[in-house]
């Protein structure tokens, strides 16, 4: 059959919120989760052992030994991520280190990220006079990389410059007006005293975050998580900043999904206009 950890990272957005729980032990652990017994998997991912046994069954093995022994030979398969860089490591351990770190990033995410969200957040945007991608910090710097992505599409799209700025920007918001916010954690206090401001000028909020349970959820209408996890750390690398790009592109093709009209008239005079400036 397959690999193990390559059939889990597919299957794991099909699992149930338990067997998620699972999903995670396991790809974080690949050595150490061989040697388990299934109540002892089930005590460290704090769950029933009948859920260990369903989530077995979920991936289509017979029971828990037979998974152990899929386990056992997907590691002997190949040498596990390490879950640290040792000094003196050498360039193809980054390569593969950054490359799978970035799967797992994404496999979490896939899990992590509502669909149904992602629609209602696409209505939003649909319906919004105007849109504003903000962000603090390096989430300032992906907002406007979400920002420039709509703004090919539409003119309505907006961005502002530093924590001034886009106070006066969600103090002068409307009701008929969308903030779409980058926030990894949630827990700035700038970003939370824009999105209070822009709540109450009556806009509406969409956060783009890693974390969930913060005060800045509580602030939007729509959260579309970006992570697996909630591990401050990770949040600082290039595979949570992947991530949150992912989910934009996500809710991008979905909102050209829903606008077809608007994204041809969009692509023909953008096209016309940057044709001319083709060497």
């Amino acid at each position: 059959m397959e690999n193990f950890w390559q059939m889990l990272r597919e299957k794991r957005p099909e699992l149930t919120r338990s067997g998620r729980l699972v999903a995670d032990y396991l790809l974080q652990n690949p050595q150490g989760a061989q040697n388990l017994s299934i109540s002892q998997l089930a005590q460290v991912c704090q769950v029933a052992e009948a859920t260990i046994f369903r989530f077995c069954r979920a991936l289509g093995f017979e029971g828990y030994h037979e998974m152990k022994i899929a386990i056992a030979q997907a590691n002997a398969m190949v040498s596990p991520l390490p879950t640290r860089l040792e000094p003196g490591a050498d360039t193809a351990t980054l390569y593969r280190y950054a490359s799978e770190s970035v799967v797992e990033m994404l496999s979490a995410m896939r899990g992590a990220l509502e669909l149904a969200a992602v629609d209602q957040a696409a209505a939003l945007l649909k319906n919004a006079r105007q849109v504003y991608c903000l962000g603090q910090g390096s989430g300032q710097i992906l907002a406007k990389d979400i920002w420039s992505r709509f703004a090919s599409l539409s003119n309505k799209f907006r961005t502002a410059g530093d924590t001034h700025m886009q106070a006066v920007a969600a103090s002068l918001m409307g009701p008929e007006d969308t903030v779409l916010f980058v926030s990894y954690s949630g827990l700035v206090r700038d970003t939370l005293e824009t999105l209070r401001l822009a709540r109450g000028s009556g806009a509406r909020v969409i956060l783009l975050t890693y974390c969930p349970d913060t005060p800045a959820n509580a602030l939007a209408d729509v959260v579309l998580r970006c992570g697996g996890g909630e591990n401050p750390l990770d949040m600082l690398g290039m595979p949570a900043k992947i991530a949150v790009l992912f989910a934009a592109n996500v809710l991008v093709l979905r909102y050209m999904m829903d606008n077809p009209e608007q994204v041809e008239r969009a692509r023909h005079r953008t096209g016309r206009a940057l044709g001319e400036k083709s060497l």
